[in-house]
């Protein structure tokens, strides 16, 4: 059976995405969308050169009706955040590309799993589902997920242990109201709390680091894209193998956490070749509760006054 990914924005994000997923996955054909209409002529030619290294994979410049057969939808098409804009600033302007985007891709006759990263995500994870119609498991945001990623090097290089001994996420929107869950936080094996180096204010550092790390990568070189490209290509290419993994994503919200908005946050999900599995209610603090729900409310806010007819 064909493995088929359909890539719309073919940027900073995009084309460091296409570029990853051809090195840690078998890709039977890329199709890659942009509306700057020679981008993705240009990265079909200077991605191919890699292919016979990875393997065999047919790399074109593509059309929506190209979405037709794919499994996988990914969306990194978007106006990127600029210095001192905060990923909620983005809405409006995102809000309509992604209408121009998704419905073309359903009419093609699309029938696999969106995955979203453009900004903010959580926001246009909930509207790439309502445009769609398509059940809530076949659409994932990338979420908090880069979040986590950079929370674990941090706490790696303050304790002075490999990044792959520290179990820690950040949960809620991938933006502003995101919290860090330090209260269950394990690093080597023993609660972060544990650790004499550790307390609220060494916490707090922490906690405005990883928040503003995006930011910092922003103002020196203009945008941030390794470390999604590489979370969107761990997400595909579980799909694609029909592997299950658990990452904290956005994910649909049901119940979870007591939230009763009906919209996509971020907290740990298992995915695999339908899209997303189970979403997994993690255990959290009370004061990480309050700041969870804070987080919900927030994000139906800004849902609240999006109108998408």
């Amino acid at each position: 059976m064909s493995r088929k990914v359909f890539l719309v924005g073919d940027g900073a994000v995009g084309s460091t995405f296409a570029n990853d997923l051809l090195q840690n996955a078998t890709v039977d054909e890329l199709a890659i969308f942009d509306v700057a209409k020679d981008r993705p002529v240009g990265d079909s030619m200077d991605l191919e050169d890699i292919t016979p290294f990875m393997g065999q994979t047919d790399i074109h410049p593509a059309e929506y009706s190209d979405a037709k057969d794919a499994d996988v939808c990914v969306i990194t098409a978007g106006v990127p955040r600029k210095p001192g804009e905060t990923r909620l600033d983005l809405v409006a302007k995102n809000v309509k590309i992604l209408k121009n985007i998704v419905q073309p891709v359903v009419e093609s006759g699309f029938k696999g799993v969106f995955v979203v990263s453009a900004n903010p995500v959580d926001i246009l994870t909930t509207l790439t589902q309502k445009l769609s119609g398509f059940p809530k498991s076949r659409v994932i945001g990338t979420g908090t997920s880069l979040d986590s990623m950079r929370l674990r090097v941090e706490l790696a290089k303050r304790l002075n242990v490999p990044v792959a001994k520290v179990n820690s996420m950040v949960l809620g929107e991938h933006g502003d109201t995101s919290f860090e869950n330090f209260d269950e936080s394990i690093v080597d094996g023993k609660p972060l709390r544990d650790y004499s180096e550790i307390n609220d204010d060494v916490l707090s550092e922490i906690e405005t680091d990883v928040r503003k790390k995006g930011g910092k990568i922003i103002g020196n070189k203009g945008a941030t894209f390794y470390g999604v490209a590489m979370m969107l290509t761990q997400i595909v290419s579980a799909i694609l193998d029909n592997r299950s993994i658990c990452l904290p994503l956005s994910a649909p919200i049901n119940g979870e956490y007591g939230i009763k908005h009906d919209l996509y946050l971020g907290t740990p999900a298992v995915i695999n070749g339908q899209g997303i599995e189970q979403v997994i209610e993690t255990k959290i603090s009370d004061a990480e509760q309050a700041k969870m729900t804070n987080s919900a409310d927030k994000m139906q806010e800004v849902l609240d006054g999006i109108k998408l007819d």
